[in-house]
């Protein structure tokens, strides 16, 4: 049996998503999930920018939004989720965004170094300028970071670093068990991403030898598909599921209210 959990998926409030909420349920629901969470990508609070993220006065919108997709598919459980950016400096104005509304679940996720939108293909060139090792490092701890910021249930795609198949050429195990000692002990859970299958990486985030990683240090995982279209909800999930399989895993957390809801089997 596949999984039937999709908590990532987002709506065009965020400036780069297609398709209404009602589309992504409908095909939720004709790939035999049994319930899905949105997470469009919240407020970025170091700095506006609408290509990335919703508008802070979007938020309730987005809310209204997904409340009447819930209540228009009562018989199908729709959770209400959101993907925020972990900018160093700016956790208390995360917080106050993550509390002034109730949710089912947050992804952290880093897609800025510096302000640097690395898996941005519009600012891809700025690569050739980099230290390919160092990035990866710096990626690793603020991962590490957002973790132990408390503010994050889920991790996003945890090895996003790789998008555009840039590889480190050092052993970066070390950087990767680190992380993956923080995640536990800061209770958060690991998505297994689709997306990066749609991506110039052609691999899930994260890879089988970083899952291998964090099923060693028992972090546990959950599944998305990252959807910016209605027509990848769900999409890939045999491969996830033998991904996670292969790296020794046997179940996965399901969410409420913050909280895990229960663990469900693969």
């Amino acid at each position: 049996m596949l999984p039937k959990v999709d908590y990532h998926m987002h709506t065009p409030l965020c400036g780069h998503a297609v398709g209404k909420p009602e589309e992504y349920v409908e095909q939720a629901i004709r790939v035999g999930l049994s319930e899905i969470g949105f997470s469009d990508h919240a407020p970025l609070v170091s700095h506006p920018d609408s290509r990335y993220t919703m508008a802070a006065n979007e938020l309730p919108i987005y809310h209204d939004m997904i409340h009447k997709v819930q209540k228009k598919f009562s018989h199908f459980t729709i959770k209400l989720g959101l993907e925020a950016d972990y900018i160093p400096g700016f956790e208390n104005e995360t917080r106050k965004i993550l509390k002034a509304y109730p949710y089912d679940f947050v992804i952290g996720s880093v897609h800025f170094i510096d302000r640097w939108a690395f898996d941005d293909p519009e600012e891809k060139v700025k690569w050739r300028d980099k230290d390919i090792n160092a990035v990866y490092r710096d990626y690793y701890k603020l991962l590490r970071s957002s973790a132990s910021s408390g503010l994050f249930d889920i991790m996003g795609h945890v090895d996003l670093v790789k998008k555009f198949g840039h590889r480190a050429t050092e052993d970066l195990t070390p950087e990767v068990e680190k992380t993956a000692k923080v995640f536990k002990e800061f209770g958060v859970a690991v998505e297994i991403n689709t997306s990066g299958l749609r991506k110039p990486v052609q691999e899930i985030y994260p890879s089988l030898r970083v899952l291998t990683i964090y099923r060693a240090a028992d972090v546990p995982i959950t599944f998305s598909s990252d959807s910016h279209d209605p027509g990848d909800v769900g999409r890939d999930y045999d491969k996830a599921k033998e991904l996670a399989l292969a790296a020794g895993y046997q179940e996965y957390h399901v969410f409420k209210q913050r909280k895990v809801e229960r663990i469900e089997k693969l």
